[in-house]
């Protein structure tokens, strides 16, 4: 794909260094010099000085074939503005960032869709690895409202019980059984081992009660 980044910034460069990685091609689009100069040092990528709420440095940065446009400075206003100008381009995905949650409608109202806040991301995942100490891991979903956690077996009212006695409820599913390194997705009839360590889909507002009932 070829992905066009506007902001140098730690999300923008972070988000480049991952693409790249990746196979994609990138070009950022950051009006600080000394970003722009650090972005190309730091990246295997065109950068370009400029600023990207400027129809001129969209098209030096070949905009109009971009597959995906990300809008990730840490300026909403500038963001949102950028988002509109590369609706004309058509391009498949725009992507924007926002610092201040209460700004996404405005985003929504002008059709950009994809709207994301590292910022509130992070706090949560944080907040989640604090509070759920048993959790080995946690991916939120969707609006907040499911996660994909994984848990290690230690509860013995589950252990050696089939996975269709304890799954799926209302509230889970368990989606996937590690071994050795391997994903198994699991038949109804597997056996839970203790340690096993298992991939659960659960509603948010059930996860401190479904990580009991498999630890404790």
């Amino acid at each position: 794909m070829y992905v066009v980044i506007m902001g140098g910034g730690r999300v923008g460069l972070n988000l480049a260094s991952k693409l790249i990685d990746n196979g994609n091609d990138v070009t950022i689009i950051e009006k600080s010099e000394e970003l722009c100069n650090n972005a190309a040092t730091e990246l295997d990528a065109l950068v370009i000085c400029g600023n990207g709420t400027n129809k001129k440095i969209l098209e030096e940065a070949n905009v109009g074939d971009a597959d995906v446009f990300v809008a990730a400075t840490g300026n909403d206003d500038a963001n949102l503005l950028s988002s509109i100008l590369v609706r004309d381009y058509n391009i498949e995905k725009i992507i924007a960032r926002v610092s201040d949650i209460s700004h996404e409608e405005a985003f929504q109202k002008v059709g950009i869709n994809f709207v994301v806040s590292p910022e509130l991301t992070a706090a949560s995942y944080l907040e989640k690895v604090i509070t759920r100490p048993n959790i080995a891991d946690l991916i939120v979903l969707g609006k907040g409202n499911a996660e994909m956690i994984n848990i290690t077996v230690k509860n013995k009212k589950v252990i050696g019980k089939e996975i269709r006695e304890v799954s799926p409820t209302d509230d889970y599913i368990i989606a996937a059984v590690h071994n050795n390194g391997n994903i198994i997705i699991p038949k109804e009839n597997m056996v839970l081992s203790e340690n096993n360590l298992i991939s659960v889909l659960v509603k948010a507002n059930a996860v401190k009660k479904v990580t009991q009932m498999f630890t404790t």
